[in-house]
């Protein structure tokens, strides 16, 4: 993704200013990035998803532009999306419910379980919540093909993500996947022939969930959801599905590329790759925040993903 030479892409001062967070009793001043979900419409909830389970936990407010999903004894609770895409981008801002939410998992993922249960693709974003130390921590993982070996990357936040809403995205298409947060981003999986049968390739519905993760959601299960302070409520608005929309019942249906402009975020020239300004704000997340990698991760593997050597 190349910095875009045109208006829609300067960086206003509003925009792209340098702010100083909060997070784990320390102070971060956060990168200037430009804001790629500024490129894009938002998509109504009600007219993008359709309930996916939990639908009593369901609710839609303002007008059908924002969702809340709880979890309770009874059920958690998710959306998804009325098309299927083949690449594209997608970005939604989420509020986290607070309090103590050991066990409890937040989903925003592209997945086609229901199309290919044998050699599934998914690309996820997962929020999970923690124990009493009452932290969140985003966890991005890559699936390809059914392949059970999971390539995880957990991070810290360098925010509060229940005070308010934040963004959280995927760009997905046939150069990389990249997933940002508040439009930095924190994890480049390149398509780069590395990971050829490993990098998701057929279409996928996007997902907005949250549920009982207590077996390995919190230092492996350690910690499960304590239901005396359910329900667990995520709010879910600006909704971005942006990419090539396929038709499940016409195998052979593609996307024109009569029409291709530099955000266009499937083959556009503006997201082959990153530009320079995000490289230096991925790098910033990666050393401030990130805690784990399966690359780096030597008990789990005895050989090493071809894509971390």
């Amino acid at each position: 993704m190349a910095i875009l030479q045109h208006t829609l892409f300067l960086c206003l001062s509003w925009l792209c200013m340098t702010s100083v967070v909060f997070s784990h009793s320390r102070h971060y001043t956060t990168p200037s990035i430009p804001r790629l979900i500024d490129l894009f419409s938002h998509v109504s909830v009600d007219k993008g998803f359709s309930n996916f389970f939990g639908g009593p936990n369901i609710k839609l407010i303002n007008n059908g532009s924002m969702a809340t999903l709880a979890l309770d004894k009874t059920s958690g609770s998710g959306l998804a999306s009325r098309n299927q895409y083949y690449y594209g981008f997608f970005s939604a801002a989420i509020k986290l419910p607070a309090g103590l939410t050991s066990g409890v998992v937040v989903a925003f993922y592209l997945s086609n379980a229901g199309t290919y249960p044998h050699n599934h693709d998914e690309i996820d974003i997962e929020l999970l919540g923690h124990d009493k130390r009452i932290d969140w921590v985003l966890q991005t993982n890559v699936y390809a093909n059914d392949v059970s070996t999971g390539r995880e990357e957990k991070f810290y936040f360098w925010f509060d993500p229940t005070q308010q809403h934040h963004y959280y995205s995927i760009l997905w298409n046939s150069h990389h996947i990249v997933f940002l947060v508040d439009n930095i981003p924190v994890r480049e999986f390149p398509n780069n022939g590395k990971v050829s049968t490993a990098y998701p390739s057929k279409p996928m519905s996007l997902y907005v969930t949250i549920w009982d993760g207590s077996q390995w959601a919190t230092n492996g299960g350690k910690y499960p959801v304590n239901y005396k302070y359910a329900p667990l409520v995520a709010s879910f608005t600006d909704m971005e599905m942006v990419g090539c929309i396929i038709n499940p019942t016409q195998p052979g249906s593609s996307c024109s590329n009569a029409s291709l402009s530099s955000i266009d975020p499937v083959e556009g020239p503006d997201f082959v790759k990153l530009s320079n300004q995000q490289i230096t704000a991925m790098d910033w997340a990666r050393r401030k925040l990130m805690f784990y990698s399966y690359c780096k991760d030597t008990s789990r593997f005895k050989v090493l993903p071809p894509e971390c050597k």
